[in-house]
């Protein structure tokens, strides 16, 4: 499973968490940059996890309507690992 992570700046143990729930690769946009706003999300994305702390209003809209768009599942979450635990949990369930 792919996920792009969005939002952030010290991501290891977020990382290691997804790791440990299954995640093979995790590409991670912190978002610092106005231009990350556009960047378009990667073809073989199968998650698109939105950290909110971190994250402008704008660019999770924009985000999230392209997601949409092209049928990618996104979770929006605070960057806690915990939060993204219970998140990606039931995504999985959901999934299933």
């Amino acid at each position: 499973m792919s996920v792009l992570l969005i939002g952030g700046d010290k991501i290891n143990k977020i990382t290691q968490l997804l790791k440990s729930l299954g995640v093979d690769n995790t590409i991670h946009w912190d978002s610092r940059r106005n231009s990350t706003s556009h960047k378009k999300i990667p073809k073989d994305t199968d998650l698109v996890i939105m950290l909110t702390d971190f994250l402008k209003h704008n660019s999770m809209s924009y985000f999230k309507k392209y997601a949409k768009k092209n049928d990618i599942p996104y979770i929006c979450t605070r960057r806690g690992t915990a939060s993204i635990e219970s998140e990606f949990t039931k995504f999985l369930n959901a999934k299933s």
